[in-house]
């Protein structure tokens, strides 16, 4: 990107150095001990999430704290590198909570912790904001090294711009409760992503007051049920909360601006992740094409299988555009987010799709079996694309957002 597009305004979609070098770090890292043969034993076993490699990557490489600012113990990095590390994730399908801990849940709390309104109307209620701000700030750092694994508890599926969540209220206190600062939650959340491995949950709930609440998972009124999930590397659960007691983080439009704010960096960030599906997929398919002999010559030789990848080569290239554009609006701040956001998550979701099955059948009766890696990519990708609205969810936002009229 030249000095004078930046200049223009343009965002640079180049990778830095300090991407890369997280990049490299990272797929070192999972390289070494997260291989898809290890996944893929994973998948077999009760416990899907990989709890060992998730704090060499939370806490050895400080992929928890990449979004949590240095005053919290962070990195203080952008959405520019946890969309890096995500894709990086997303190509090695690892089953770690980096999607709901390190980006979701950290940009819920992040909302939270932010500036006050400049206008309130008593000094309780600025007091009051204070305490919540000064309690998102602490669950932050505790994340910030990966101590705390936290989750959001919404369903996978919400896209950006769903209503605020009501299916959890807040059904009261018991004594002893408002001395201590507690509410008490009742209600049940399905197909939560990355909630099986966290210890704290934050949950939005509806009454009085409607609000942002941080649960503590030890509890004994929180249960979570396993749920059969499509992408195996990332189990879906239910969460149940019986009277759970629980802190207020955020209340009334601040917790609204807060989920809202984590889905739609969700959804930059699973564009991000469906990149690195795509990426893979086509890196997969290419290298075996050059190998598989047919008529004593490489399949990869023939024209029928050259214009396949190449197509889905352009496709990849587009997608990563789109998705570093997103991200890049993200992190600056930029007027044109939520077109970005649309655009990536809805072009990504397709480009994952296709790449995973473009590997499975090209690569013949192999990819079609349990011992190939390739339909643990076409389940995270197929997974990916319902999660965090579909594509076409945001294609209607999109025509929404750029004023295209309906057909």
């Amino acid at each position: 990107m030249s000095d004078q597009s930046a200049g223009q305004g343009f965002p640079d979609l180049l990778t830095t150095e300090t991407e890369r070098s997280l990049a490299d770090a990272l797929g070192s890292l999972l390289a070494d001990r997260g291989g898809w043969d290890k996944v893929l034993a994973r998948t077999e076993s009760a416990e899907t999430y990989d709890a060992e490699l998730w704090r060499a990557v939370a806490a050895d490489l400080g992929c928890a704290g990449l979004l949590i600012p240095e005053k919290n113990g962070g990195a203080g990095a952008s959405y520019r590198e946890a969309t890096c590390a995500a894709e990086v994730l997303g190509a090695w399908v690892a089953p770690v909570p980096f999607l709901g801990s390190a980006v979701v849940a950290t940009a819920a709390l992040l909302a939270c912790a932010g500036p006050a309104e400049a206008q309130r109307s008593s000094e309780a209620q600025r007091s009051s904001e204070a305490q919540r701000s000064s309690e998102a700030e602490h669950l932050l750092g505790r994340m910030a090294d990966g101590g705390l694994t936290a989750a959001l508890t919404i369903p996978f599926a919400v896209k950006p711009g769903a209503p605020f969540p009501v299916s959890v209220r807040v059904s009261g206190s018991k004594p002893g409760d408002a001395h201590a600062g507690w509410s008490r939650l009742r209600g049940t959340v399905a197909g939560v992503a990355d909630a099986l491995p966290a210890q704290m949950l934050l949950v939005p709930a509806d009454g009085v007051p409607k609000g942002l609440y941080a649960v503590d998972v030890s509890s004994a009124r929180v249960t979570r049920t396993p749920v059969v999930s499509l992408d195996m590397t990332r189990q879906l659960c239910d969460v149940a909360f019986d009277d759970a007691p629980a802190v207020l983080v955020a209340y009334g439009d601040a917790a609204a601006k807060a989920v809202a704010a984590a889905v739609a960096v969700g959804a930059c960030a699973l564009a991000a992740e469906q990149l690195g599906v795509a990426q893979r997929c086509l890196d997969m398919t290419v290298a075996y094409v050059k190998e598989r002999r047919q008529f004593a010559r490489p399949v990869g030789s023939f024209q029928a299988i050259k214009h396949r990848l190449a197509d889905l080569w352009v496709a990849v290239s587009q997608a990563r555009a789109a998705s570093r554009y997103a991200a890049a609006c993200l992190a600056d701040g930029a007027a044109d987010t939520p077109v970005a956001v649309a655009l990536a998550k809805a072009y990504c979701s397709d480009v994952a799709v296709l790449a995973a099955q473009e590997c499975v059948q090209l690569h013949g009766g192999i990819g079609f079996t349990w011992e190939h890696p390739a339909h643990l990519y076409l389940k995270r990708a197929k997974a990916d694309s319902l999660a965090f609205g579909t594509a076409e969810a945001h294609r209607g936002s999109l025509a929404g957002l750029v004023n295209l009229p309906a057909p």
